[in-house]
């Protein structure tokens, strides 16, 4: 009778055991490791920490959603990198997050951060999304881990030179004369090169190029030159702090311009530029990423955001959208592969819709989502306005600046 009962207590430990295991495992779904890397130190740190958050808002939406069903509700674990404003930064990043074994990396904003880090993480056959980066050279060294979900600059310029047109033709044609102003690095160098060929093409007369550094402690020589040269417009491509200075400088030696028009400009559309220097900012126009006013899901996060004192800005959208646009390839992956995850984002499609840009279907060509489309804003009343495109612009352009 002992020996009988010795063996049920070990069939009953024994079945607990086999009942309690599957139980165990479900609970444990291994996390997804996704690298954020942002500048959070150094000249371009407020974009940074705007990218971050934009990455943590869309992963915190995943993860209280029951995380990545395709993979049985694995989490997404946050390996974030400081790029510290500088490829090199990004580069270092990389390899920490290589070592760490994640899937896939997300963000780098400044070009040449994202142009070295794509390149490092292609190395690894690791996937790369970018969040801002507009140097149309990252699309276009032929790496297969790469992938770009806004615009380059290429489209940005054209669409922005095509409503500027559209604006000067309305207005009966005030400007005509043009002084560039741009940072020096990969960004702006190039934005400026582009310009310089398709202004004259479109009627307008570029006076001068004027380069700076980033950073740029001082821009009164900048505003001497552009008062100097009495231009009808002034188009700045520059990061957030030399823009507000330029901006700011133009302000105090009061030169009056038809126009201050900005292609991809670090403040010309931010909030924070617009409440902390609202007679600089004020009709300042912008062609630039921007969230769809129209979505819900819009409107839901720029509420969260301002809950927390926080600005909002481009960089929040378009980090959200990116990691969402990860989760999305890794749910039809169906596995945490790399060569699986790259696949699925290069075969990403309309079906996708998950994003809060103002995008048509996606579709990935070397890359490139074909789809990616800037907007024009100005800032009017304390407020960033839509005034192109037209079928949900918010606001009419007030163009020829007058006073």
């Amino acid at each position: 009778m002992a020996r009988f009962t010795v063996r049920r207590r070990g069939l009953l430990l024994a079945s607990a055991g086999v009942l309690a295991a599957p139980c165990v495992a479900r609970a444990q779904a291994p996390a997804i490791k996704l690298g954020i890397l942002q500048p959070v130190t150094g000249a371009l740190a407020q974009d940074g920490e705007y990218g971050r958050l934009g990455a943590e808002l869309a992963i915190n939406e995943i993860n209280a959603g029951g995380g990545i069903r395709a993979l049985g509700g694995a989490r997404i674990e946050t390996v974030f990198g400081d790029a510290r404003s500088n490829p090199e930064g990004g580069v270092a990043e990389v390899e920490k997050m290589q070592a760490e074994g994640v899937l896939a990396v997300v963000g780098g904003f400044a070009s040449p951060i994202c142009l070295a880090a794509s390149q490092a993480a292609s190395r690894y056959d690791l996937p790369y999304v970018v969040d801002v980066g507009v140097s149309d050279q990252i699309v276009s060294r032929g790496l297969t881990n790469t992938f770009r979900f806004g615009p380059g600059f290429g489209v940005v310029t054209n669409a922005a030179l095509d409503n500027l047109v559209a604006l000067n033709d309305a207005a009966g044609k005030p400007s005509r004369t043009v002084v560039i102003v741009h940072e020096d690095g990969l960004f702006g160098s190039g934005m400026a090169r582009l310009l310089n060929a398709e202004l004259p093409k479109r009627g307008f007369e570029v006076l001068e190029t004027i380069a700076h550094p980033t950073p740029a402690r001082d821009m009164n020589n900048v505003a001497l030159r552009i008062r100097a040269l009495r231009p009808d417009l002034v188009i700045p491509s520059s990061y957030y702090a030399e823009f507000v200075l330029l901006s700011r400088t133009m302000q105090q030696q009061r030169i009056r311009l038809k126009g201050i028009y900005c292609i991809l400009n670090g403040a010309a559309s931010n909030y924070r530029f617009v409440r902390e220097f609202p007679d600089a900012a004020n009709l300042v126009m912008d062609c630039n990423h921007w969230p769809d006013p129209r979505k819900p899901k819009t409107a839901e996060l720029r509420r969260a955001v301002e809950a927390q004192n926080r600005f909002w800005l481009y960089n929040i959208p378009l980090n959200y959208s990116a990691v969402m646009l990860v989760a999305d390839a890794l749910e039809r992956a169906g596995r945490a592969d790399r060569a699986a995850l790259t696949t699925a984002l290069a075969a990403t499609d309309g079906a996708f819709t998950k994003h809060i840009m103002p995008y048509g279907p996606t579709r990935f060509v070397n890359g490139q989502n074909q789809a990616g489309a800037p907007v024009n804003t100005q800032v009017q009343g304390g407020d960033i306005k839509v005034i192109f495109p037209r079928d949900f612009a918010d606001a009419q352009a007030v163009y020829p600046v007058t006073g």
